[in-house]
């Protein structure tokens, strides 16, 4: 298939790409093979290295409890995260430079700082400033952490994904007589998540292996956390990053093929609704916004 940005391959094209093709997998199977012997000669391939992942003691005792752990940081950092990164977002795009010039620093500060020392600072925060216990101060520090750099991250993706689409919409809605916040909120944001929706997913599973940091540095006991407890009693520590690792890929596939039906049916249900708003119920919409139920509709 041909277009403006792509031609179609001809013979010798096909033909090179399945060299490159065959040429790939046999490097990638010859690099399989290496890693599984030398492994096999450190004895990292012994079954009773491997055994304990076969009784529920490894699962109950370190590995389920650091993943909920892991899941429970990344959950309060997501659902704190999105709709503070789309206030700053949009707070960036004001008219108003009183509340776009202190917007804009903070996403700037915060996305220019690294995470791991946001939940530095967060923990020695909590421990001069608060009287929060030692045994809760890891995950509050390490979901603070997690929101301020995430939520001026995504403050970008937002406005990105808002910039991103044709003026004529904003236009269109002026021209009907929609303000600002009205055009925001019925109009640009609406479509712009589709947009928005990959690159939102890509920080979602940032902040899931982020939570990793707040094991290392923190004390939290997380998944990577947990599994160092369990090498240490099973002697196991090779096999132990290999479960974990795995854990990670599964838990983060499942997040973005949601994140995949998720924008699959956006796109299907945009397509399919082709409602028009007419003039009463733009009448209706600014009546709702003034606050009189029936200022719209008295046009005798």
């Amino acid at each position: 298939m041909t277009s403006v940005l792509y031609d179609a391959p001809g013979p010798k094209a096909k033909r090179r790409n399945l060299i490159f093709s065959v040429i790939f997998f046999v490097l990638l199977a010859l690099l399989l093979w290496w890693i599984w012997q030398v492994m096999d000669e450190k004895g990292q391939l012994k079954w009773s290295l491997w055994e304990p992942f076969t009784t529920s003691e490894a699962w109950t005792t370190y590995l389920l409890p650091g993943l909920a752990d892991t899941l429970k940081a990344a959950a309060l950092s997501m659902v704190i995260a999105l709709p503070l990164g789309a206030v700053l977002g949009i707070a960036r795009m004001s008219d108003h430079r009183w509340v776009r010039i202190p917007a804009g620093a903070v996403v700037e500060f915060f996305r220019a700082i690294p995470v791991l020392l946001l939940m530095l600072f967060a923990n020695e925060f909590y421990v001069r400033s608060t009287d929060i216990s030692s045994d809760d101060r890891p995950l509050y520090a390490v979901v603070t952490g997690l929101v301020l750099y995430n939520a001026s991250v995504l403050a970008e993706v937002v406005r990105a994904g808002i910039l991103s689409l044709p003026r004529g919409q904003s236009e269109a809605a002026q021209a009907i007589g929609l303000r600002k916040s009205q055009t925001m909120t019925s109009i640009l944001l609406p479509q712009a998540v589709t947009a928005m929706l990959p690159a939102i997913v890509s920080q979602l599973v940032v902040i899931v292996k982020d939570t990793a940091l707040g094991g290392v540095m923190l004390g939290f006991t997380e998944l990577l956390n947990s599994r160092g407890t369990l090498a240490a009693n099973y002697a196991n520590v090779i096999p132990s990053f290999i479960v974990v690792a795995v854990i990670f890929i599964v838990l983060n596939f499942i997040l973005t093929s949601f994140a995949s039906w998720l924008e699959r049916r956006l796109r299907r249900s945009k397509r399919s609704t082709g409602a028009v708003v007419g003039a009463g119920e733009v009448d209706e919409l600014n009546a709702a916004e003034i606050g009189g139920p029936g200022a719209g509709t008295d046009k005798q």
